[in-house]
């Protein structure tokens, strides 16, 4: 059996370098958030249309929330 620990450790290490940066960009992905997107473009979803329903659903969720804080 071939030892992954080096695989293991260089996806770990990319994607904390994809958390730095997405925090530079302020695009309020969490680790796992972003983990599943990278995943969803290694598995061949355009990344452009990824951040369109990314968007999509924040605002419908920000809406909900709206509308959940004024039915209170």
């Amino acid at each position: 059996m071939a030892d992954n620990r080096p695989r293991v450790t260089s996806a770990r290490e990319a994607i904390e370098a994809l958390v730095e940066i997405s925090k530079l960009l302020n695009t309020g992905l969490d680790t796992e958030s972003l983990a599943v997107c990278v995943k969803l473009c290694e598995a061949g979803v355009n990344p452009e249309a990824l951040a369109s329903v990314v968007q999509e659903l924040r605002r419908e969720a920000g809406a909900l929330q709206a509308q959940d804080s004024v039915e209170r």
